[in-house]
């Protein structure tokens, strides 16, 4: 199915019957996934498309937000509908200072919310620390040619992924990020593998060119593939696959079987620049209008 022309019937075939499948799945539903970056910090990991590789100097001035500022934002999601709210962190930051985060969130900002943390390698018991304190869910992946575009070990990201799967917490891990040189095999393997630790949200994630990093010249791919990889998802999930996410977010994409999309603020590592408002100007009420245009139910 990967390798089905975006331009032929087939396509078109594809994308209705996962669409079909995606609202059966979803009982019509549909979730904001409203992602934070708390810290616009160099990183020394250097990953070929991230703007935050120390080796780019792309970040002059560093800022982490306060827990106050965090909590503002969390606040103004959970007034728009936003279901999924992740804190996103460079790779090194601080266990024991993301629980006192979601400690202090959960305290105050009440809400029918998930917490979700996007953050380094950590173990069971950190899972478990993170569990306690109210976080529900990881967003935790195995990049594309990881190890080649990233200076990561892939053993380290697997044990990290066996230490969600063994918690309470539910992991989130789309296949990412999708550029024009990666092979039909390289992310029909990074889906496979995904399904083995339990992946309750998979779907796909498009690379972005940021200027001055080593995959800056590449061009992101199309509407058209993304909604093709989209569609793949969404029929190879079965039944551990509950729910399909998309960034970014497309009305071919929604129409071919995704029911989350993301809206996204503060440190982004796909821009040079920190982002007070939301990101790409994709705000909750444009992904609110995309869902219920497209006949689903937006649920928080």
């Amino acid at each position: 199915m990967l390798e089905i022309d975006e331009r032929s019937d087939d396509f078109h075939y594809l994308g209705e019957t996962a669409f079909e499948v995606a609202k059966l799945k979803t009982a019509g539903k549909a979730f904001l996934w409203g992602a934070v970056g708390i810290d616009y910090a160099a990183c020394p990991m250097n990953c070929d498309f991230c703007s935050f590789g120390e080796k780019w100097g792309k970040i002059k001035e560093e800022k982490i937000y306060t827990r106050e500022q965090i909590a503002g934002d969390v606040k103004e999601y959970v007034k728009n509908k936003v279901h999924y709210i992740v804190f996103r962190t460079t790779q090194f930051y601080s266990v024991k200072e993301l629980v006192k985060l979601v400690e202090y969130i959960r305290r105050e900002v009440p809400g029918n919310y998930e917490l979700v943390l996007n953050t380094g390698e950590f173990d069971k018991a950190a899972a478990d620390a993170f569990y306690n304190a109210g976080v529900r869910g990881i967003y935790h992946a195995i990049r594309l040619r990881e190890g080649i575009d990233t200076r990561f070990n892939i053993d380290e990201r697997r044990a990290t992924l066996q230490a969600v799967r063994d918690s309470g917490l539910k992991l989130i891990h789309l296949v990412e990020p999708v550029g024009e040189e990666h092979t039909s095999g390289e992310i029909a393997e990074r889906f496979l593998e995904s399904v083995k630790y339990n992946v309750s949200i998979s779907g796909i994630m498009a690379r972005f060119p940021v200027e001055g990093t080593p995959l800056g010249n590449r061009r992101r791919i199309s509407d058209e593939i993304i909604a093709k990889l989209i569609a793949v998802t969404r029929l190879s999930g079965g039944d551990t696959v509950q729910d399909i996410c998309v960034h970014p977010a497309s009305e071919k994409a929604v129409r071919a079987g995704a029911n989350v999309v993301v809206v996204e603020k503060g440190a982004i590592p796909r821009d040079v620049e920190i982002s007070d408002r939301e990101w790409n100007n994709f705000n909750c009420a444009d992904a609110i209008t995309l869902f219920e245009k497209n006949g689903y139910v937006v649920d928080c």
